[in-house]
């Protein structure tokens, strides 16, 4: 009886790891998707702030003072 419920619980321990291993086989590949997605969305609001004409005003001022040679 005790050997038998040792197999029985190695059995299931062993079909839990192979199932959880597999299962985060396809996350990687998900998480990969949503970090890609973000960081593309994190750019466009980047660009889309940079191209206003105030932030360009302030970054032209700041290149230029800093360029200068005095």
């Amino acid at each position: 009886m005790i050997a038998t419920t040792r197999r029985t619980r190695d059995e299931l321990l062993r079909r839990w790891r192979a199932a959880s291993e597999a299962a985060e086989h396809g996350m990687s590949t998900a998480e990969y998707a949503v970090g890609t997605i973000a960081a593309v969305a994190f750019a466009a609001v980047l660009i889309a702030i940079v191209k206003s004409d105030t932030v360009r005003s302030a970054l032209e001022g700041i290149f230029s003072s800093a360029l200068s040679t005095r």
